[in-house]
């Protein structure tokens, strides 16, 4: 089993990914919402510099923002920086859509700009928008074609983990599941507790919180009123609905997703005692390697962790100590 870990780009990422490194993570993940983070390819370009042999992975690109060309001369660039350590994971981004009022995009249209990326990085002549498009680039300026790059999808329903299967290196998903795939990276967030530590312990509920205020932040994107079923929803439904015109709620909704709390969110965890253990790992080291170990049974080959909260040196740190030695 690997065990390699991701967060968002931010001013930290670099050092992060040098800590990852030398705590013995497999490979470095960046997530990439241009609305909430930071620039995953020039975080990623950075971490390169800082790092030797770590893996770098980007989880996930959502092929929207960038144009084709854009994403195939970044992996060259990066090709040139980091030979051999990029691996690109890609969806249909949900919340990264979200941030732009927009559904997730069609499968489709997934596995159209994946094949014209695989096009152009074989140093090929793609049609792009109805035009005839290659990667022109000299090649003393960036990495020879053809550039072999490893693509994985995260698919979490059964149409993209079918069509995964058919066209990817890999697949990652949150939860377990056997596919015709060598590569299965199982997404997983929580926090390894301290000896006497709590759920109800501020410290575990600030590295919880982010990620359990997630089924708020889904539950109203696709229907507000299903959110009053839950634990203080009505109230953060309200909270939320009076802050902004109806038209730019989204924008706050998603605010700080999976990474810290808002002040409207923070009242959700106050509220939730031992409930905020549901949405991740949490436990002592020896629940965290038990954790690991289920998963492998179920078919993950890799793990990835994705820390949040206000320390997250500490929790990379200790979920490394715990499964990798």
């Amino acid at each position: 089993m690997k065990i390699s870990c991701g967060v968002p780009p931010s001013a930290e990422t670099a050092q992060q990914a040098a800590l990852a490194e030398k705590l013995g993570y497999d490979r470095f993940w960046l997530f990439d919402s241009p609305a909430i983070y930071e620039d995953v390819w020039m975080w990623m370009a950075l971490c390169a510099k800082q790092t030797q042999t770590i893996g770098l992975g980007t989880a996930v690109l959502v092929p929207h923002s960038r144009h084709v060309m854009v994403t195939a001369s970044a992996v060259a660039t990066m090709q040139s920086l980091a030979p051999g350590r990029l691996a690109l994971g890609f969806g249909t981004g949900a919340s990264a859509r979200w941030f732009f009022g927009k559904k997730p995009l069609t499968w489709d249209y997934m596995l159209t700009y994946i094949s014209q990326l695989r096009g152009l990085l074989a140093g090929e002549v793609v049609t792009i928008d109805g035009q005839k498009c290659q990667m022109m680039h000299f090649k003393d300026i960036t990495a020879k074609r053809p550039i072999e790059v490893p693509i994985i999808l995260s698919a979490m329903g059964p149409r993209g983990q079918k069509l995964t299967e058919e066209v990817a290196d890999g697949i990652m998903t949150i939860g377990g599941g056997k596919f015709d795939l060598d590569w299965h990276v199982q997404m997983a967030n929580g926090t390894v507790l301290e000896p006497g530590e709590t759920l109800t312990d501020e410290r575990v509920k600030q590295a919880l919180g982010p990620w359990y205020v997630l089924m708020y932040h889904g539950g109203w994107q696709h229907s507000p009123e299903a959110v009053d079923n839950l634990p203080m929803g009505a109230q953060w439904r309200a909270a939320v609905e009076v802050e902004r015109p109806e038209d730019e709620l989204h924008l706050i909704v998603h605010e700080g997703h999976a990474t810290e709390l808002t002040p409207r969110d923070q009242i959700l965890i106050d509220h939730a005692g031992d409930m905020i253990g549901a949405m991740g790992w949490v436990g002592s080291p020896d629940e965290i390697r038990e954790k690991v170990q289920v998963a492998a049974d179920s078919g993950a080959t890799e793990i990835l962790y994705t820390p949040a909260g206000p320390d997250i040196e500490r929790e990379l740190t200790a979920f490394a100590q715990a499964t990798i030695g």
